[in-house]
Parts: structure tokens; C-alpha cells; sequence
């Protein structure tokens, strides 16, 4: 065989040598790596380069990780089908037994101060009974306290653990156990034993679960966190059941107040005024007193005022007659004929023009109508519920509100409180909203980050629910994550109002409170100081401050 420069060839010196290369007789051939050269009774293999041997023991070692990290794949499938820990974690440990060889496996939970073991399991895969006593306490206790992996070949000849009563008593041979760890936190250990074996288990076998502890910790964590939201989803489901006053929901002191209003002014036909900031849900609580009135098999009309031109929103609420105007090609009710039987909502009732607040009026009072073009009174049997986020005092002070109209809707005053105001409902809300456009959207989100709760009770919502709704249907939309974090509901440190010192908070409030009993008295500064109790002079204080002048004199 010679070497020229490129190949390596090998060919027969003489004629009678019989050479076979690959099972074929040759007498010259250029040799590729691998092949086979056979030479009288020798059977040579041509390699280019050195290869090291498989040990057996190494192939062996080898085949064991491979098969464990399979079997970490697998369970790492059935994570993304199965949330349902109790399922979950008797897998795991039997995935740990199958790639261990062990016959029995413990799973064990630290909760608090306390070890619980969540699975026992056999090599048949049955649950092991009185658990607690089946594996060392001394073995788990060096585990916890060293957080790291340990391998006890023979426990009852071994120098530390031959003593321990725990083996002693259980004859224990071969024990594995790994600690849990999450972010360096301990959530538990995997502890596994043979009690007929001394020396199964080796480091190949300890790397392998070592490995598998590592990414177990991991699913371990996500399924507790799964779990935990479930269990609180029930939780809030059967909190709903009980607070919940038909679709509203709330339990602060306010909306409970609001309920028992509500459950005394339904059953009769009263004018209701629902004041509030937009979008505290004013039209849920029309409708809830719609549905729990008399009149509840008639139909509940909604027409928003404000929403609505001023030329066509007479048309809207009385009807017109054909011909009455261009494109009236037909006669047609309007929202007060509509709503006969029922109820009549009308929202934003203050952005009514005056000119129709006129003939509201007569409505209300004669509970007739007349059609647009027409000339012919027809009698409606409604119950009439307006709501407006407008301070409609100040609006009759303006001129733009008539008194004698505000007085026929306000019966009855329903005001909603703002979210801000509400306590604990900003994050029983939230809940409910995401539960729902879960469903809607069809989305993998799970639930709120801590740190979004946090955010969302300091946020100053002035949209109140539906600016909630809208962060929360955007985050859902947008975000692929299992746990929505403030900065997916658009709530980042700048827009969330600091605390201020408990001094400044008096301070804000005493000239707000001032300011407020100064305008209900038309300014009158002795007036204001009699009712506050307080000396004339920290009202012009107050005045100075505020870089104000009286608005009336004494």
C-alpha cells in the first residue's frame, strides 16, 4: 500500500497473493475509509483517522440519558395537554421510577415550614400508603439542607446513614434523591430507593435524574401556578354566585347600598336619575331594575341622547308621520311608543337640547306623545330611567338644564361610585373580564401577574370599567404570555399615581372640602366658616392660597 500524494492504494505484489477488498478479490484499488480489506486468514478495516472505542459501560450510560430525556420530552408533552396537577405529578414520578430502575419514588412538596409528599408511587404504578414512612428522614434532611443531589449506594453499610433510624428500620439499599430547585427557591425533592438492590444507582444514573429534576422544577412550578389559578377561578366563580346582583358585580359598601335601593324602588314605577362618571356601568344598573320590576316582560328601550343629531332626535323619541320631513317616507313610532309596557332609558339625558327638554317634560307628565308632522295624541305606559355623568345642578345653574325636568327624573337618585372608589372590585372585575375574553378571543392567557394586581388597584381608571375593558381586551389580544404583567395592560410606573404623605392627603382634601362648601354657599366666605366651624380668617387664608376672590359678599 503506498500513499501518492491523494489517495491511499493498496494492490498485490505478486500474482498468487489473493487480496479481497469489501468481499470482492482485486489486484490494485484505491481504499476509501471504512473499507474492508481481507488478507489470507485477516480481516483488516482502512480508517483515515483515529476512532475511540465505545465502552459498553459508556454506551450504556449513554442510552440511559437519551432514554431519560425522552422521557422529560414526553412529560413535558403532556404538560401542554394536561393542567390538572394531581394527573400530572403521578406521571412524573413514574417516568422518574421507569428511567431509574427504582421501585419506588417519592415526590415531596415543601409547603412552608412543612414537607408534604404530594405522590407515592410503586414500580406497578400504584400509590404507596403511609407514605411518610416509607423513605429516610435523614437522607431528605441533608437533601434539604445541602440543596444538592446525593446517591447512597448501600444505606445500611453506609457510614452516615447506616445508623439512621429510618434505614434501620426500612432496610433501605439504594436511595437517589435531588433537590427542586425554582429561581433557587426549594419547591421539594424527587427521592427514589430500591430495597433489594445495594448499588443500582450510579452517577450516570444521578446526572440523568439530576437533569430531569432541573426541567421537572420548571413544569413543576408552571402546573402549581396552573393549579393555583384554577382553584381561584372556582373560587372567584362561587365569590360571583353569592355577590353578584344579576350582571353587576360588586361588593364594596356602595354598591351594596345601590342593591338595596334598587330591590326597594323596582317594583314600583318611580322616575329613576343614575348619575356617575362614564362608564361606571349606569345602563347595567337600569336594566337590572328594569328586570326586577312589574314590567319586566315588556320591552327595555334605549336611546342615548347625546349620541344621536338634533334634527332627527325628536323623530327618534316621539315618532313621526309620513311626509312629516324630507326622506320620511312612512309613518313610524318613535322610542316612547316603542318602550309601551316597558322602560325607557334614556341615556345621557344631559345632552338633551333644551327645546326638547320641553316636551320631555309633557311626556313624562301627561304620559302622551305626539308625532313629528302629526297632530294626534297617543297615550304610552312607561317607566322612564335617565342616567348622565353631567352634574346636572350645575347645568341648571348654566341655563342649560331645566329645573322643573330635573326634578320629575329625580325621584329617585341612583350615583354610581367611580372604580378608583370601589376597594376590592377593581380586581374582582378585572377577573371576571379576563375570564370572559378568554372565552371570547380563545386566548392561553391564565391569569394576572401579582405585580398587575398591584397596578391595577393603584391606577386611577377614569374611564372606570369600560377603560378597564379596553385594557384588558388589548393585553389579551396582543400578548402571547400565560400571566398578563402591568406593562401588557398598558399600566407603566408613569401613569400610576404615587402615594403622597398623609399630610399632603389632608391638605388636598381640607381645600377641595373648603372650595366645595364655599361654592354651595354662592361664595359667602361667613356662611362657609359658621358650617366648618372654624374662624372666618382661614377661609381668607384659604381664598389667599387659592389666589381666588369671593364670589359674594357678606
Amino acid at each position: 500500500m503506498h500513499f501518492d500524494g491523494k489517495a491511499y492504494v493498496v494492490q498485490t505484489t505478486h500474482k498468487q497473493n489473493a487480496l479481497h477488498i469489501n468481499g470482492r478479490k482485486k489486484k490494485k484499488m484505491r481504499l476509501e475509509h471504512g473499507d474492508k480489506v481481507k488478507i489470507g486468514a485477516y480481516e483488516l478495516v482502512f480508517s483515515l483517522f483515529d476512532e475511540q472505542p465505545v465502552v459498553e459501560e459508556e454506551a450504556a450510560a449513554t442510552v440511559a440519558e437519551v432514554s431519560g430525556y425522552q422521557k422529560l420530552h414526553e412529560f413535558s408533552e403532556r404538560l401542554l395537554r394536561d393542567y390538572k396537577l394531581e394527573n400530572l405529578l403521578e406521571v412524573l414520578m413514574d417516568t422518574v421510577i421507569e428511567i431509574t430502575s427504582a421501585d419506588k419514588g417519592f415526590l415531596i412538596l415543601t409547603e412552608g415550614e412543612d414537607l408534604n409528599v404530594k405522590v407515592a408511587r410503586n414500580l406497578k404504578r400504584e400509590n404507596i400508603m403511609n407514605a411518610m414512612a416509607q423513605f429516610s428522614d435523614s437522607i431528605v434532611e441533608q437533601v434539604i439542607k445541602q440543596r444538592r443531589p446525593l446517591i447512597v449506594s448501600d444505606a445500611l453499610s453506609d457510614d452516615q446513614f447506616s445508623t439512621a433510624k429510618s434505614v434501620m428500620n426500612l432496610k433501605l439499599s439504594s436511595v437517589m434523591c435531588v433537590p427542586l430547585l425554582e429561581r433557587g427557591n426549594l419547591l421539594g425533592l424527587i427521592y427514589v430507593g430500591n430495597d433489594n438492590v445495594i448499588d443500582l444507582f450510579d452517577e450516570a444514573n444521578l446526572n440523568v435524574l439530576t437533569v430531569f429534576s432541573a426541567q421537572a422544577s420548571l413544569l413543576i412550578r408552571n402546573a402549581l401556578l396552573i393549579n393555583e389559578l384554577r382553584m381561584d377561578k372556582e373560587s372567584l366563580t362561587e365569590r360571583l354566585e353569592k355577590i353578584a346582583f344579576g350582571d353587576i358585580i360588586g361588593s364594596c359598601e356602595a354598591m351594596q347600598d345601590i342593591y338595596q335601593r334598587i330591590r326597594k324602588i323596582a317594583g314600583t314605577d318611580v322616575s329613576v336619575l343614575i348619575t356617575g362618571e362614564t362608564g361606571t356601568g349606569k345602563e347595567l344598573i337600569a336594566r337590572e331594575t328594569h328586570r326586577r320590576s312589574n314590567r319586566v316582560d315588556g320591552p327595555f328601550v334605549t336611546i342615548n341622547c347625546g349620541a344621536i343629531p338634533e334634527n332627527l332626535l325628536e323623530s327618534e323619541l316621539f315618532g313621526h308621520v309620513k311626509g312629516a320631513f324630507t326622506g320620511a317616507v312612512s309613518t313610524k313610532n318613535g322610542r316612547f311608543q316603542s318602550a309601551g309596557g316597558g322602560t325607557l332609558f334614556l341615556d345621557e339625558i344631559g345632552e338633551m337640547p333644551l327645546q326638547l327638554q320641553v316636551k320631555i317634560l309633557r311626556a313624562l307628565q301627561e304620559r302622551t306623545v305626539i308625532k313629528v308632522g302629526g297632530t294626534k295624541t297617543e297615550r304610552v305606559d312607561i317607566r322612564i330611567i335617565a342616567a348622565t355623568n353631567k352634574v346636572l345642578e350645575d347645568e341648571i345653574s348654566g341655563g342649560r338644564f331645566r329645573e322643573d325636568l330635573y326634578y320629575r327624573l329625580n325621584v329617585v337618585n341612583i350615583h354610581l361610585p367611580p372604580l378608583r372608589d370601589r376597594g376590592e372590585d377593581v380586581v374582582l372585575i378585572a377577573k371576571y373580564l379576563l375570564g370572559k375574553f378568554i372565552q371570547e378571543y380563545e386566548s392561553s392567557t391564565r391569569g394576572f401577574s401579582p405585580n398587575a394586581v398591584i397596578a391595577m388597584k393603584k391606577f386611577e381608571w377614569s374611564g372606570n370599567i369600560r377603560q378597564m375593558e379596553n385594557h384588558i381586551k388589548k393585553a389579551i389580544i396582543l400578548s402571547d404570555k400565560a400571566l398578563l404583567g402591568p406593562e401588557d395592560l398598558g399600566l407603566t410606573a408613569e401613569m400610576i399615581d404615587s402615594v403622597v404623605p398623609l399630610s399632603k392627603a389632608k391638605e388636598n382634601f381640607q381645600r377641595h372640602y373648603i372650595n366645595e362648601v364655599l361654592a354651595r354657599n354662592s361664595g359667602n366666605r361667613t356662611k362657609t366658616a359658621r358650617d366648618l366651624g372654624v374662624d372666618p380668617r382661614t377661609i381668607f387664608r384659604h381664598l389667599e392660597k387659592e389666589d381666588e376672590s369671593p364670589t359674594k359678599g357678606d
